[in-house]
Parts: C-alpha cells; structure tokens; sequence
C-alpha cells in the first residue's frame, strides 16, 4: 500500500507541473491585447506649441470596454476614455490636467489601459516627462560683426556660439524674426546664417542679432542679444570728392573681396581692396566713380574744379 501511495503521489505531482507547464506556454501564446503602442515621451502644456499635449496610440485586437488613465506613482490623475471601443485604432492626447482641468506639476506620468471584457490592466511602458520649465541661455557670442553674403567666399556668413543650461535646440532671431533652428539639441554648440531672406542676400544696414533657446516639451526661453552685425557688400569712404582737374586723389574702399573695379569716366581697372588711388578727368565737371565687387557697387560723386 504505501509503494502504491508514492506512485499515486509522483503521477499526481508530474500531472500537475505538465498541466502547470501547459497553461505557462499557453500563456506565452496567447497575443497581447494591445499593441503598436505609440507614447509622447515629453511634452509641455504651457509652451504654446505643437507639443502642448502628448499623444497616446495603440491598436485594441479586439472590441472592449476601454478605459484609459493617466497616473503619477500609482495615483489617477486623469480619465482620458472611458466607454466601449471597437477593435483598431486608439487615439488620445492628455494636455497634461487633471479631471478638473488644473495642470500638473513637473514629473513623470503613465498612461494605463484597463480592458473591462478581458479583465486586464496594462500599464504602457512608455512613461510621459511633463517639464514646464524653459531653459536658459548662459551665453552668446557672435562673429564676425561685419559680413558680406554675397556669396564669394569672403566673411559670408556669421557665426553665433552659445552655451545653455540644458540639452535644447538654439533659435536664432534677426530683428525678432526667427531665421534659424539647430537640428541637434547640444548645451554648447553654435549656429550659422548665410545672411538671406527668402534666397535673397540682405540690404547693407545694421541688424540685432539673438538667441533662444528650445528644450524638447517645446519650452522656448527668452532671447539673448548676441550684439550688433553689419552687412557690407562696398562702402566708400566719401560719396562726395573735390580735386582738382588731372590731378590724383585717393579713396578708402571697405569690402570683404580681395580686389575691387573702379569705373569713372568712361576708364577703369581693378586695385586691390583698402585704399585706391585714381586720377581725376581733366575736364572740370561733375562725374560719378563706381566701384564694384562681387556683384555689388558703390558710388561717390568727383567733383573736378579747373586748375590754378
């Protein structure tokens, strides 16, 4: 009697693991209720952008009563759905409130799915960082203060270099308007601009030049003037010159290029940039001299008084 216990008792404990082994891999089989889950993983609810609210989707294999939560720990904060929903597609944004609609603090939340038909509560492994704080600019510098984007090569562009307090994209402002956004998102970085507008080079003048900063939720922090640049294609040094007829005078010419061309009465050359010596017709009178380079001119009147 008591071998025939023992045998009893082992086939009764090896049905049980088989059984218990059945429902495990029976289990591991059994398909996911939810899938193609897609989370916001941050966002901000003040920044007034079009990451003001994170978006929640997934796809329900199967008809259920879908109710889905918000929670911070395990606390509800806020009932996103809750009614019978076909099999497909889920969509839902949280614009980061309560049920009374006063907004949360900073932090990270979780949305949850409870499936009421098949008795289950899924917890997305896709947490959602509320951050409400905008980051800081520490420091901006920009160089050169003086450029032409005329496409030669020569101080084309400038160059702003800037340090903030956290990971964000940089936004940099020309008299306000937003002329660029880095791709990257670095604390210490630096950004370009070619100096044209709608694939038009920029008119000669002075222009404020700053930079803001942008974080992931959207959070955009005030800008920080980087300073003053000029644009100059070519600046002379005086629009009116008085000579006397035939004789030399010189001229101060300003520009990036290496060599500039003069053209005054009906002659012309080229000189080198910086200060031009020319001779003056021998005809008193009121002439033009223009001078040019990379596609941009200047001009200053001669004035040539007879000869004493």
């Amino acid at each position: 009697m008591p071998r025939l216990l023992s045998t009893v008792l082992v086939f009764g404990l090896l049905a049980g693991t088989a059984a218990a082994f059945a429902l495990t891999e029976g289990l591991k089989l059994e398909k996911t209720p939810v899938l193609g889950t897609q989370v916001e993983k941050v966002f901000s609810p003040v920044c007034g952008c079009p990451t003001r609210s994170a978006r929640i989707f997934f796809r329900l294999r199967k008809a259920e009563t879908l109710t889905v939560t918000i929670e911070r720990g395990r606390t509800p904060i806020r009932t996103l759905v809750s009614h019978q929903h076909r099999r497909g597609r889920v969509e839902l944004f949280w614009d980061g409130g309560d049920n009374t609609g006063q907004v949360q603090p900073a932090g990270t939340y979780v949305p949850v799915v409870h499936l009421g038909r098949s008795h289950q509560t899924i917890r997305l492994p896709n947490p959602i960082d509320l951050d409400t704080r905008a980051p800081t600019v520490e420091s901006v510098v920009v160089r050169p203060l003086v450029f032409s984007p005329d496409g030669d090569g020569h101080a084309d562009r400038i160059v702003v270099r800037y340090r903030f307090d956290e990971h964000a994209h940089a936004v940099l402002l020309v008299n306000g308007n937003r002329r660029a956004f880095t791709n990257g998102q670095q604390p210490e970085d630096k950004v370009e601009w070619n100096g044209r507008l709608d694939g038009r080079t920029l008119r000669p003048g002075t222009y404020e030049v700053a930079v803001a900063a942008q974080d992931r939720a959207g959070n955009l922090s005030p800008p920080k003037a980087a300073g003053r640049v000029q644009v100059r294609y070519v600046i002379l040094g005086r629009t009116t010159i008085r000579v006397v007829a035939g004789a030399r005078f010189a001229l101060r010419v300003s520009t990036d290029a290496p060599t500039v061309r003069w053209l005054l009465a009906g002659r012309t050359n080229t000189a080198p940039r910086g200060t031009i010596k020319l001779r003056a017709p021998v005809q008193p009178g009121r002439y033009t001299l223009y001078v040019s380079a990379s596609g941009h001119a200047a001009r200053a009147t001669v004035v040539v008084r007879p000869g004493g």
